[in-house]
Parts: structure tokens; sequence; C-alpha cells
């Protein structure tokens, strides 16, 4: 298991995507094959041989599930303390400080051989009342104090410090925490100062959601990067969450590690999950597979990226149902603890081999013409891997009423609703970075398709 901080630049090739198993629950079996190293290693073995970390976040509650722990403390190399190093149980009163919760999480990770991240000292959410009482004047150095006395007490046992997190809006402009319109735009500057002065060897990471591709939030957040780096603030590295959904994972997120990776910081993917809408099918858990893939894909592409923690690892725990109805089946693990789809596509991913099916393209769907009854529709299928593609095959599920009559520059298989477009022969290699296109007429309603998934390394068809 992983036990130390990842060493640095060691840049990675040939990953490999997903690898389905036959799905359980009564969902339709989908099977193929992943590499024989990806059966007996765990994740975190996957990831330390490619010089990353691999973990899960989890919560005081859930460890007393002994079969919950033993998965816990035997896959993972790295744990992130999810709710009880927040200053709301840290804290819980002016200058009375509590990590009884906190430790219980530790001392098990320390026990397992485990790394641990610091998750989070600065946070507009999870507060005690009394912080958003302290006067003005007063709050720096309450800041401050809290920082110091949390760090401090956990120095030289951690590998990061989430330091603040979540202190921009989706616009870009600053979140209006206490923090921010009591002390304003310095304090993220002075919590980082402190945190480093409490302990100079853990890493100082900013952390927020919804930066894993680029856009206004994230663009607002590399500014502020380039701007500490300049002023000598004291920043190791940028966690960004990537609660994503299914089919949606940011196309730019390879480039986004990059570009903050090129200022000098790592990168963390702290809090990944990927879920979906309800109820889980065999297609939307082969996206959820290829997506996975993807990411840990996008990681291992860049040498600064230097590890991945789930936001817990089973569906029996995860945040995502209570917060977002009719949402969820979001981890690699069920509620059963059996492993998904997804779980073999983050394996093979981290594992070298020959591509699988399940990932390194991506299918991009619009409506061309449509008319009383029916539609034209062309897809874009482009190889986002770092080699060479022979053969790919895209998948998605037909709404109720549509059909597909006819396809061009594709083979076309279908069972019931759920559809396969395969490569024609003479567009099924594709080199870095190229694209193909095929298109296909459809009866009924032109709905997009949400759950379309592209696969690599299938066996080309020439259409009948």
């Amino acid at each position: 298991m992983f036990r130390h901080p990842p060493p640095r630049g060691r840049r990675t090739v040939g990953l490999l995507a997903t690898a389905l198993v036959t799905l359980s629950a009564g969902l339709t079996a989908v099977a193929s094959t992943h590499p024989a190293h990806a059966d007996t290693a765990t994740l975190g073995e996957l990831a330390e041989a490619k010089g990353r970390y691999f973990g899960s976040a989890t919560d005081n509650p859930e460890l007393s599930d002994t079969r919950y722990t033993r998965i816990l403390g035997s896959e993972f190399g790295q744990i992130t303390v999810g709710n009880t190093m927040k200053w709301q149980y840290t804290e819980p009163s002016r200058g009375r400080f509590d990590y009884t919760a906190a430790e219980e999480v530790v001392d098990l990770a320390e026990s397992n051989g485990q790394s641990v991240r610091g998750h989070t000292l600065v946070w507009h959410n999870q507060l005690p009342s009394w912080v958003d009482d302290v006067p003005a004047g007063e709050l720096l150095g309450v800041m401050r104090n809290h920082i110091t006395h949390e760090v401090d007490h956990f120095e030289g046992r951690l590998i990061h410090w989430d330091v603040v997190n979540e202190a921009f809006e989706e616009d870009g402009s600053r979140r209006r925490s206490v923090f921010q319109q009591k002390i304003g735009d310095s304090y993220i500057a002075e919590a980082f100062k402190a945190a480093r002065a409490a302990d100079p060897d853990a890493k100082l990471y900013y952390n927020d959601y919804n930066i894993e591709g680029i856009g206004p939030k994230s663009d607002a957040v590399y500014e502020m990067v380039k701007s500490f780096k300049a002023q000598g603030v004291p920043i190791d590295g940028v966690g960004m969450q990537a609660h994503l959904i299914a089919g949606q994972v940011p196309a730019s997120l390879r480039q986004n590690i990059r570009r903050f990776a090129d200022l000098g910081v790592d990168v963390a993917l702290t809090e990944l999950d990927i879920r979906m809408t309800l109820p889980r099918t065999a297609a939307k858990d082969a996206r959820q597979a290829t997506d996975y893939g993807a990411v840990v894909e996008a990681c291992l592409a860049v040498s600064r990226c230097v590890g991945i923690t789930l936001w817990d690892y089973t569906d029996k725990y995860s945040w995502v149902p209570s917060v977002f109805p009719g949402q969820g089946a979001a981890l690699p693990w069920d509620e059963n603890f059996a492993k998904k789809p997804a779980y073999h596509a983050i394996a093979a991913a981290l594992d070298d081999g020959s591509p699988t099916p399940g990932g390194n393209c991506t299918a991009t769907h619009r409506v061309t013409s449509r008319w009383q009854g029916g539609f034209t529709a062309e897809v874009t299928v482009e190889n986002d891997h770092t080699a060479p593609i022979t053969g790919w095959a895209v998948t998605w599920t037909l709404s109720d009423g549509q059909s597909v009559d006819h396809v061009w520059n594709g083979a076309l298989t279908a069972d019931g609703q759920n559809v396969t477009v395969r490569d024609a022969g003479y567009n099924g290699t594709l080199g870095v970075g190229g694209s193909t296109t095929f298109g296909f007429r459809g009866q009924g309603a032109a709905d997009v398709p949400t759950d379309m998934a592209c696969a690599s390394g299938q066996p080309s068809r020439t259409p009948a």
C-alpha cells in the first residue's frame, strides 16, 4: 500500500479504459476482459506503481461497518477525513478544540499504512455559529489561531491540507463568506501562511468544485494561484473536487490540469464521484465506466497530477442521493459492496496494456435536421487517447418511440432500445486527436441521448 507522498515527474503512457464485468442487481450482463495484473493488484497498488496515490474519503459513522472498513483498509493507499476535521467538530466553541473524531480516522489510516489528506481548515460551511459573531477586527486572529492549532496538532502525520475550500462563485467572483466579508481578499493568502508556519512539510492545497474544466470559476482560481506563486504565498497544490455527471466529464479536464501544473503546483482530484440519473442500466454503467477511465487517464497524463480520491467508495454511503434527488449510483462499488464496471475501468486505466472497450474516445451528438416524425443526426468520434486507436463503437439508448432505420459511415446493431454503431472499417483507425463522423436517420422525436458512450479497441465491422 502507498505510504508516502508520491514522487513527481514520472509521465505515464499506454492507459487503459473500461473492462466490464457481469452486472448485478438484475442488470443486463456486459462482459469483457481486463489485464491480469488489475485482477490481483488493488487500486492503491496500481496507482503507487504510477507514482500516484488512489484513495477514498471516509466518515466516522461508517467505521462500525466491518465489511466497509475491510475494503477501505485494503484497497486504498490514501484516506481523506470527510467531515470531522472541519471547524464545527474541531473548535466547536471559541478556544476549545476537540480532535477525538478526527483522530479515530487518522489512527485507522495509520494502522493500515495509509497516507492522510486533511480536509478542511477554512470553509464557509459547517462553521460553528460563534464564528459568525466574531468582530471583524478579531476574525483574522481567530482564523490564524484555528489553523495553527489544528495543523500543529496533526503535524507530521498528513501529506496534504485543504487549507481553503470553495472560496469562489460560479462566475469567478469571491464567495461572500464571513471571512471574505470581515477580512477581505487577503484571508486566503493569510490562511496559507498560517498553515505553512504550523507545518513546513505538509503540502498546502486550495480545493473547489466545478473547476475541473476551463471556465470562469477555474480561470479565477488559476489567476489566484498564479498571483500567489508570484508573491511567494506558500501554495503547493490545487484540489479539483470532481463531483461529476456521467456523460458530462469536461473535455478540457486534461488541459486544465496541465495549465495549473505549469504554474508550478501539484494537482489532485480530491472528491471524485460520477453520478447518474436513476435507475441504473447497463448503458449507464458503461457510460460511467468510460468516464471514470477518462478521468484517471487525464490525471496520469500530467506528471504533477499526484493522486485521486473517491468521495467515499461505495454507493451505500454516498452523499449524492440526499443532495440530488433522483440521482445516485455514483461510486465504483454498489451498495452491496460489489465492484461495478467503473471499478474495472479505473483498474484498467491504472494498469499498462492494450486499449480495451470503454474508453480512449469520445462521441458528440448533434441533430442536423428534423421533420414531423423524424430526424437526422451526426455523431463525431474523437480519439482523446495518447496513442492511435484502431476500432471504435458508440452506444446509446433510444428514447421511447425512437428508432434508427439508416446509418452511414458506420455499422448498426440494435437490441431493443440499446443501439451500437461500430466503425465502417475504413474510418476505424484514428490518430492522436483524430476524429471521424457517422450519421443516422431516426424515427420519432429528435431527443438527444443522455448516455452516449464511446469505446475504443473494438473490432471493425463492414456495414452489411
